[in-house]
């Protein structure tokens, strides 16, 4: 039997988020079955609970659900990738194993994003914007130092770009240099290689369960430092047409 075509590849990277999981992919399924032919991608990042036993029984009873696990964790960018690359779908969704983004979100971010490309094919992906973030002051006030001190560098027009709830085209998004931290500015990165991103109002909520993965120090300090370097490889980016002559 023909294998349908999978549209789309939603990635969830995770360390440790054993009590988040399942929750999580039944409002996933819930949100996409019958909207889109999807598969779901669980990237597991050196785990020391028991998240990839969980996973493997939900699988089981899942067959769009994949299991991929790093032995060592190496962190969130890298998670996204493995994720990415072993993706099959046209479109990719990125979103946080912790439960706080909305898989409700999804298909009206997928729909929105399929019908502006199709007007207007630069714009490749949007990214949630969450207008009534549920995390601490210490999370919040970190966030909109970095954002600040990012958007007067960069000027990629995005008012959110920590939110981990983005829809955008795979390919587009293996076209982008790799490194640590990196899906902080998939943004200013996409506009950098030619492509255009936007902003899409999303719901988050508070952390149910497990403990945070980022504090002062690698939200905000890791985040100001990581800019600079953003920066210095922005300034590098070209942007090359090439046309094949025929006569």
């Amino acid at each position: 039997m023909q294998t349908a075509h999978i549209s789309v590849s939603i990635v969830i990277p995770a360390q440790n988020e054993r009590d988040n999981l399942e929750p999580l992919i039944g409002e996933i399924r819930q949100a996409m079955d019958g909207q889109f032919e999807y598969e779901l991608i669980c990237v597991d990042d050196g785990s020391t609970d028991d998240s990839v036993a969980i996973l493997t029984r939900i699988k089981q009873d899942f067959p769009r659900l994949r299991v991929l696990r790093h032995e060592q964790g190496v962190g969130q960018s890298f998670a996204v990738l493995s994720g990415v690359r072993h993706g099959r779908g046209d479109w990719l969704v990125i979103l946080d194993g912790d439960g706080q983004n909305d898989p409700a979100d999804i298909p009206g971010l997928l729909h929105e994003l399929m019908g502006r490309n199709e007007a207007d094919p630069a714009l490749v992906g949007l990214i949630g914007h969450r207008v009534n973030r549920r995390d601490d002051w210490v999370k919040r006030l970190s966030s909109r130092v970095a954002n600040s001190f990012r958007d007067l560098l960069l000027r990629d027009g995005i008012p959110d770009t920590g939110c981990g709830l983005k829809a955008l085209k795979r390919e587009c998004y293996l076209a982008l240099p790799c490194f640590n931290h990196m899906h902080r500015y998939i943004p200013a990165l996409i506009q950098a290689y030619g492509g255009k991103m936007a902003s899409y109002p999303v719901n988050h909520r508070p952390r149910q369960a497990g403990t945070s993965k980022y504090g002062v120090w690698n939200r905000l300090w890791v985040g100001l430092v990581d800019v600079i370097g953003v920066c210095w490889l922005l300034r590098r980016a070209k942007v090359v047409q090439v046309r094949e002559q025929l006569d």
